[in-house]
């Protein structure tokens, strides 16, 4: 019988160490396909993931036992992906988002729209769906991970990513309005 997130961390600060390695193994995938795709880079992802596990462990301690572990661990990853993203100064392009969900800076890019010869290349819709991924903001793709690979509600949302539930469900539709008018282009 698999044991849940809470009895392994019950069981962890009661001294059995293996609990915390069955419990980051369950979740290493999921917390480092949503930070590469966070970062955009899966080079850089593999740090933060790490970096990410070790800030849990060392915090582990501090765990709120009536929370969800996986909503923990997942906030701690966007926080140390945050603080990446800050350090390399970069700015990302959501925070240049009007009230309608335009963006002003992708707006002035130049087309990036694939040539037919390219888009005859690319019908695969899943490599398709990646490279729409790629061009929406890490706070919008975080988003979209989460409701659709890992099958977070909004609210488990909004606790992951420390952001209250009415602007995630926000970002999630503009993600959505973003997400179809980058398929179209492609398309």
């Amino acid at each position: 019988m698999d044991r849940s997130d809470r009895q392994l961390v019950n069981d962890y600060l009661a001294g059995n160490k293996e609990s915390l390695e069955v419990l980051f193994e369950r979740n290493l995938k999921a917390i480092y396909s949503f930070v590469c795709r966070y970062v955009g880079n899966a080079y850089d992802a593999e740090d933060i993931t790490q970096e990410s596990f070790v800030k849990a462990w060392r915090n582990i301690k501090k765990f709120d036992q009536n929370k969800n572990f996986k909503t923990w661990i997942f906030a701690i990853a966007k926080n140390t992906a945050l603080d990446f993203l800050k350090k390399k100064k970069t700015i990302p392009f959501s925070t240049f988002d009007d009230i309608d969900g335009n963006n002003v800076v992708t707006d002035m890019l130049v087309d990036t729209a694939l040539i037919p010869s390219e888009l005859l290349e690319h019908k695969d819709i899943a490599s398709t769906l990646a490279s729409a991924m790629e061009n929406l903001s890490p706070s919008h793709r975080a988003v979209l991970f989460l409701r659709y690979n890992d099958h977070f509600t909004f609210r488990e949302i909004a606790e992951s990513l420390c952001e209250p539930l009415h602007t995630i469900k926000s970002q999630h539709w503009r993600a959505l309005i973003k997400l179809k008018k980058l398929l179209t282009e492609q398309g």
